[in-house]
């Protein structure tokens, strides 16, 4: 529940995580009530991308940068159609935004958009907390959600949020009709990608290499896609816990027993996981932001990239696996903590990764992987 006031600045507003501890600050935003899952991220631009990725849906996220909206909103970098975090967390929000693009101020379009934040806290003291403790519920109140309320009553409605473990929330932002983007300039491939969450640079990043990318809703069937005549196959990024996405498994699934080349990203790489056979878990506190170091094993060559997932595939990174489909190894590891970050089958046509290529925000270090792509889908053909 949000009521949106205009000059929230002064608004007095509190942060409660699950643990009981308690964050005071100011509104920053919409004013009002909202709750999610608290998770930082590291990333020091980029911000409106990271506000309009469908894999933060449910969530709330610290910025551990102290400086946001320096650059304002604008109308070109926007993900998605909307806002999809549930509150945002800064510590010095800019008081003038400064860009030749900028058309707004974050703190306007969050308002408009009703999304309840937070600023004036301390965020790096709550980024130790969560880092400490796991990412947790959390609740932001401002305004009459607050003033005269108890500290216990606040916690009791936290505390009555569902968890993000076993949420399954990849249809509640995929698009819910098929369209296509247009491959730039001649085309040559077409690819059915499947929508859990995408990216709205995603696709574009494929036309770009001459692909026609057919969207396609997240309950799409096995049918759907090859309605399409595909040339390759694309699992998108999305939020939620892999271990409820039966459905798209399953038609993961089918498009390996058919040995069309296949690529996922984030989501997608979790998907590709459980159809192989393994498992996947929750890490502690996720790796969320455009600064995380990842090892290409197939070329031993490190990359620095985008991330933003709070679940991971348990895979052995020792060692050749066996699976249905063929031979798979983890091609990719974080350097950070030796979380899995990439799949790859040794029989036939298809990978995935853990992180985001598609620079959005972020380094262009992954753009290779759309090559790759490319390459799969040319060698099929060939």
């Amino acid at each position: 529940m949000t009521t949106s006031t205009r000059g929230t600045a002064k608004v007095p507003a509190v942060l409660v995580l699950e643990d009981g501890r308690t964050f005071s600050g100011r509104a920053y935003g919409a004013v009002g009530e909202t709750f999610g899952e608290a998770v930082f991220s590291t990333g020091m631009s980029g911000y409106q991308e990271t506000l309009t990725d469908p894999s933060y849906h449910r969530q709330v996220v610290v910025m551990t940068a102290p400086h946001v909206g320096n650059t304002g909103v604008n109308d070109e970098d926007p993900e998605s159609g909307r806002i999809w975090v549930s509150g945002y967390v800064v510590r010095d929000p800019a008081r003038v935004s400064s860009n030749w693009r900028a058309t707004r101020t974050l703190d306007e379009e969050l308002e408009s958009q009703g999304v309840v934040g937070i600023s004036g806290i301390d965020t790096r003291a709550l980024t130790r907390h969560l880092r400490e403790r796991g990412a947790m519920r959390v609740g932001i109140f401002s305004g009459d959600a607050w003033t005269g309320v108890r500290e216990e009553a606040l916690l009791a409605k936290v505390k009555a949020q569902p968890q993000m473990k076993g949420a399954n929330l990849a249809a509640e932002v995929a698009t819910k009709e098929t369209y296509v983007v247009p491959a730039v300039g001649e085309k040559k491939f077409t690819v059915a990608a499947v929508d859990l969450g995408i990216k709205g640079m995603t696709p574009h990043r494929m036309a770009e290499r001459g692909i026609e990318v057919h969207v396609l809703p997240a309950t799409a069937t096995a049918e759907d896609i090859y309605a399409v005549n595909p040339d390759g196959v694309f699992f998108s990024n999305g939020p939620g816990d892999p271990a409820t996405a039966d459905g798209p498994v399953s038609v993961m699934r089918s498009v390996l027993e058919r040995r069309t080349p296949l690529f996922g990203i984030c989501f997608g790489n979790q998907i590709l996981g459980r159809a192989l056979g393994f498992g996947t878990y929750k890490l502690k506190y996720g790796h969320r932001g455009i600064n995380q170091p990842v090892q290409d094993r197939t070329t031993g060559k490190v990359e620095v990239t985008a991330h933003n997932h709070g679940f991971a595939v348990d895979a052995p990174l020792d060692k050749v696996s066996d699976t249905p489909y063929g031979r798979a190894e983890v091609s990719h590891v974080c350097l950070n903590d030796n979380v899995v970050e990439g799949l790859q089958l040794l029989d036939q046509p298809a990978f995935s990764v853990q992180y985001h290529p598609e620079a959005a925000a972020g380094p262009h270090d992954a753009a290779y992987l759309f090559d790759r792509f490319v390459s799969l889908m040319e060698a099929e053909r060939a």
